[in-house]
């Protein structure tokens, strides 16, 4: 894989007929490359771009975030020593410590037709949802509604999707990527958000 810097974030041109890293178009037989690029303010976003002869797709992750996991490491010292909770410290600080491991591997992969879940630098599939069964991916035009909890600090993503079963089914995430980056992606991609809460 190759890695760049770009000034501007590459877009998909509409249809997926062409897209461009750095103001270049891709040549045709392109292999898989990954580049960094860098938008307004200066957050770095990661792309993961693929093509091939006849398509052109561009896939977005977010940057992890150990917001969250931090902060129940925090919390787990507070309850150690302010509340002298050993339960409450050793719940806070083993769930910050795992959160802490997962930011480093489980991405958040949009491309242009579904948000997949996958794992480690190599973007290998997460395996079936331990949950609900299937792959963890779901198309966009299957989401009913998504919401991020709280959006001042947020700490999960909710989301239903008729993907895996016609009523509709829920899933909820930490958010343990860029929280900003994650919500410019959805909201772009997902369609804007629905309600306030979520609903069965």
């Amino acid at each position: 894989s190759t890695t760049t810097e770009c000034r501007r974030m590459t877009r998909v041109v509409a249809g997926g007929a062409r897209a461009s890293t750095c103001g270049a178009s891709l040549p045709a037989g392109l292999r898989p490359k990954r580049v960094v690029a860098r938008p307004r303010g200066g957050t770095t976003t990661r792309l993961v771009v693929r093509a091939s002869p006849d398509t052109r797709e561009t896939t977005v992750i977010p940057e992890p975030s150990y917001n969250v996991p931090l902060g129940l490491v925090g919390l787990s010292g507070i309850s150690a020593i302010g509340l002298k909770s050993v339960t409450l410290s050793g719940l806070f600080g083993v769930l910050g410590l795992f959160l802490l491991f997962q930011a480093q591997r489980v991405k958040f992969c949009f491309d242009d037709e579904a948000l997949e879940v996958l794992i480690g630098d190599q973007l290998e599939e997460s395996g079936p949802n331990a949950f609900v069964g299937g792959r963890n991916r779901w198309k966009y035009d299957t989401f009913v509604n998504w919401e991020f909890w709280w959006p001042g600090f947020p700490c999960l993503v909710y989301f239903k999707e008729t993907q895996t079963k016609p009523e509709g089914q829920i899933h909820f995430f930490p958010i343990i990527m860029d929280g900003e980056q994650l919500y410019d992606v959805m909201r772009e991609r997902c369609g804007s958000s629905q309600n306030s809460l979520p609903e069965n």
